[in-house]
């Protein structure tokens, strides 16, 4: 097992450390998967305090991978999507569209008003999810959980990360 560095960025204006289910859930699977909390963050839903926080990390070469939870949404405020693409130096399509097909088997339709997105960022992968606790654990459990395991087969992304070679 390839252990990551991980950081975890809650995105949302009503939250804090005591009630922050969504970045509590992320962290206790990255941790029962064996990897490292990096760092771990809660910024106001505000495009710039997104991007401050995650040109940090992605400018950190000790963090491998970042997963954000909130904002994704059509809400007044949300606005991850548009605060992190233009960090990213390739996008990820696959896992937007894969998280809304596994999410749909939980949530029906109203899985298109997520906008989870992904991609790369100076060696760094991103992920970006709905905020609620189910939407994390769907997340983590079917997607990002296999994606950061090296023995995932047939391809995963810890050789990328770890190798700096996409």
């Amino acid at each position: 097992m390839t252990k990551l560095n991980i950081a975890v960025l809650t995105v949302s204006d009503t939250r804090n450390v005591e009630t922050d289910t969504s970045g509590d859930c992320l962290v206790n699977g990255l941790e029962l998967d064996g990897h490292n909390l990096a760092d771990r963050k809660i910024v106001k839903d505000d495009i710039y305090q997104i991007r401050a926080v995650i040109s940090q990390w992605i400018a950190d070469a000790s963090v491998n991978v970042v997963v954000v939870t909130g904002g994704t949404g059509f809400y007044g405020r949300d606005s991850t999507p548009e605060a992190v693409t233009p960090l990213f130096d390739k996008n990820m399509e696959g896992f937007g569209e894969l998280f809304r097909q596994v999410s749909y088997e939980e949530i029906g339709s109203s899985t298109i008003q997520s906008r989870a997105i992904g991609g790369f960022a100076n060696n760094t992968v991103i992920f970006c999810v709905p905020g609620s606790t189910g939407a994390c654990r769907t997340a983590w459990d079917k997607i990002i959980r296999q994606q950061l395991d090296a023995d995932f087969k047939p391809c995963n992304f810890v050789k990328l990360i770890t190798t700096g070679v996409h």
